[in-house]
């Protein structure tokens, strides 16, 4: 009897482990950097959302899905120059909320200014974002983005 219940429990874990490792990451996301003059530039990054799901705006709500931030990571050849923009997020009701919400579906994209001292400055971006379909909300995710301001 022990050995049936030691096997069934050692099935139910390998069973949710590979059910985990098939986590759906339905939002690819991407930056680069973009010239705008000698001591200017702008960091343009991009989210794919793949089809029937969406990613949040960075306004706040109270209506419970988290909002998608950024935190940069600087050298002293770089600062940030005003707040991060973003652009075509389009107010929506999302059932799972039961609340009119700023999403992006397909693409979002977000610009940042920075002021540069040197080229070839490394910056990191912390992304925060959750995404969510019609049926579930996957958990928040953070991801990790690295470039070179050329």
């Amino acid at each position: 009897m022990k050995l049936k219940k030691l096997l069934f429990a050692f099935l139910t874990l390998f069973l949710f482990t590979g059910i985990s490792a098939q986590t759906p990451n339905p939002v690819k996301w991407n930056a680069i950097y973009k010239s705008i003059s000698a001591t200017e530039g702008e960091i343009i990054i991009t989210a794919t959302i793949d089809k029937g799901w969406h990613t949040y705006s960075q306004r706040p709500t109270d209506a419970g899905p988290i909002p998608t931030s950024f935190k940069f990571t600087l050298t002293s050849d770089v600062e940030l120059d005003g707040k991060t923009e973003e652009s075509n997020a389009k107010e929506e009701y999302v059932k799972a909320f039961e609340a009119k919400i700023f999403v992006f579906t397909g693409k979002a994209e977000f610009k940042q200014k920075v002021k540069l001292k040197k080229k070839g400055a490394s910056i990191g971006i912390k992304v925060d974002y959750m995404c969510c379909n019609d049926v579930m909300c996957l958990p928040p995710k953070t991801i990790d983005l690295n470039l070179k301001a050329n």
